[in-house]
């Protein structure tokens, strides 16, 4: 079935970035200037110290995706703007959660971690902290699993994404990183 484009829907964008301070207010700004609220943002260095890798989700129509990706492209710190959406991608999230554990039921939340590949990272005498790696379905599923047994607290990461297979910066795209990094700073962005 082939989506409306006219109908919101939650879109995953990956962004390059010069790892300056304002890019991710300035990024953000897009969205939230047009009245879209981002889901969920995740920021950071990629194996260039000088360059940032941001990951948005956010829920809108195909039409406002597209301005928002044109305005990107023209900010000064923007490198390379990828909508993964429609793409073959790997992506995932990090959950910690603190979950009551009491005696008579510390089995049951162990087994269930086991089931999930979920990891103890503390235990206190009257609950559990575990730590929980994959896609948004099967966070929401150990979410909704636990909640019987009370949970007391939810940390999320935003999404990460990366496309699949051998996709990686071209060539263009590449210069541009090194012309970044040989060019003189402005004044006020580097101190």
């Amino acid at each position: 079935m082939a989506f409306d484009p006219t109908e919101a829907r939650s879109h995953t964008i990956t962004i390059l970035v010069e790892n300056r301070f304002g890019v991710l207010s300035r990024v953000s700004g897009l969205f939230s200037g047009r009245g879209y609220n981002i889901d969920s943002l995740s920021v950071g260095e990629t194996l260039d110290p000088t360059v940032s890798r941001m990951t948005i989700v956010v829920r809108a129509t195909q039409a406002v995706i597209e301005q928002v990706v044109k305005h990107l492209h023209k900010l000064i710190d923007v490198i390379k703007v990828i909508d993964l959406t429609d793409e073959e991608h790997v992506s995932r999230e990090m959950l910690l959660l603190r979950v009551s554990a009491a005696p008579a039921t510390r089995a049951e939340v162990l087994r269930l971690a086991d089931i999930f590949r979920a990891k103890i990272v503390d235990v206190t005498p009257l609950s559990y902290t575990l730590e929980v790696t994959g896609d948004e379905s099967k966070i929401g599923d150990i979410l909704e699993l636990l909640k019987p047994f009370g949970i007391q607290e939810v940390v999320r990461t935003g999404k990460v994404a990366i496309a699949r297979g051998s996709k990686t910066l071209s060539r263009k795209d590449l210069a541009k990183v090194q012309q970044l990094q040989s060019a003189s700073r402005a004044v006020g962005y580097d101190e």
